[in-house]
């Protein structure tokens, strides 16, 4: 015998349910407090909803289902970043982190169960792309990272980064959809601009990007500044070259104004010179970035790259600062348990 598969109420509009209890001669009210239960007081079961009938509730669960990404288990680093792997009820795997600073608490977030990219350097690169995540499994991984900033650190998450596990612009709707909702006031009411959305670089999504209007933060993950090298640690590059992109990103900003930043990894003896970084203030001062971000590369096994010596990261940096590019170090947080830039795979230590 089949069994039936109920559809997910978080997929149903506020009207939707406003129809669906229509049909049940319910008061169009108590559509209102479910949607409430779902997306404000983030309730994972149709039992948590004590302000509806038992009756009203039973109904519910023999109707829908209610899936819901739940905390399959936890890492905490000795710098106080937290990386968690999240179980979807279909028993798939994805993680994400939080990385705490004295200003500000950071929810990294992933789109995809895997990648489809291959990028080199990343160990998600070397994992099947298994799915897209749902926008309300993107939501509940903020809900859950919030949860922990809280218990651990008594602050509310203040910043979303999209630069988990997945390409955001290859799951663009429900990573679009769950922006809508994470932002929204019958949601988590976080403010746009407190969000950033990092892409290696898909140069069509980023203009629907501008023509959507959207006002998070863009990231664009560079890591080579001329195609010939990009192409070799990022094959994305080859449909999508620095030409096109660069005419995407300043077609973005014409559309919403809003910030633009450049993410570089120093890879030893690969782009870590003065002649690469010539090449990245070339790009830089082709579209109105707002920062560049240089990151130090996390080793993972399956990679030959290496961090660049202390020394060769100065004069990079230096470089960049004579030349009046807007450049900051950003030293990786998490390292001793993999949860650095480009070392989330679902490793089986967790």
């Amino acid at each position: 015998m089949l069994k039936t598969v109920h559809k997910n109420i978080r997929q149903l509009s506020l009207s939707e349910l406003e129809q669906y209890f229509e049909t049940l001669g319910e008061k169009k009210f108590r559509a209102k407090q479910v949607y409430e239960w779902l997306w404000l007081k983030q309730a994972h079961s149709f039992e948590a909803m004590t302000n509806l009938s038992k009756e009203l509730r039973a109904k519910l669960a023999e109707n829908f289902s209610l899936p819901a990404l739940t905390v399959d288990a936890t890492q905490y680093s000795a710098d106080g970043t937290i990386k968690s792997r999240f179980r979807s009820t279909d028993g798939h795997l994805v993680e994400g982190v939080l990385i705490p600073t004295d200003e500000r608490k950071t929810a990294c977030v992933s789109s995809q169960i895997g990648c489809s990219l291959s990028c080199k350097f990343c160990a998600t690169g070397y994992m099947d792309r298994k799915r897209n995540l749902e926008f309300d499994e993107i939501y509940d991984e903020v809900v859950l990272i919030n949860q922990q900033s809280e218990r651990v650190y008594n602050k509310k998450l203040s910043n979303i980064v999209f630069m988990g596990m997945g390409e955001p612009l290859l799951n663009y709707k429900n990573v679009m959809h769950a922006i809508e909702r994470i932002t929204s006031p019958e949601g988590l009411g976080m403010s746009p601009r407190r969000i950033t959305v990092s892409t290696a670089g898909v140069a069509k999504m980023i203009k629907q990007l501008g023509d959507d209007q959207v006002r998070f933060k863009l990231a664009l993950s560079l890591h080579a500044a001329n195609d010939a090298k990009r192409n070799e640690i990022m094959p994305i590059n080859e449909t999508n070259n620095l030409k096109a992109l660069i005419e995407a990103l300043n077609y973005f900003y014409k559309k919403t104004e809003s910030e633009i930043t450049f993410e570089y990894i120093l890879f030893k003896d690969f782009n870590d010179s003065l002649k690469d970084a010539d090449e990245l203030i070339k790009i830089y001062r082709q579209v109105p970035a707002d920062l560049v971000n240089i990151i130090e590369y996390n080793p993972i096994d399956a990679a030959r790259f290496e961090k660049p010596e202390e020394d060769t990261v100065n004069q990079f940096m230096a470089y960049l600062e004579r030349n009046r590019v807007n450049a900051r170090l950003r030293r990786s947080r998490g390292k001793d348990i993999d949860a650095a830039c480009g070392q989330l795979a679902n490793k089986d230590q967790l």
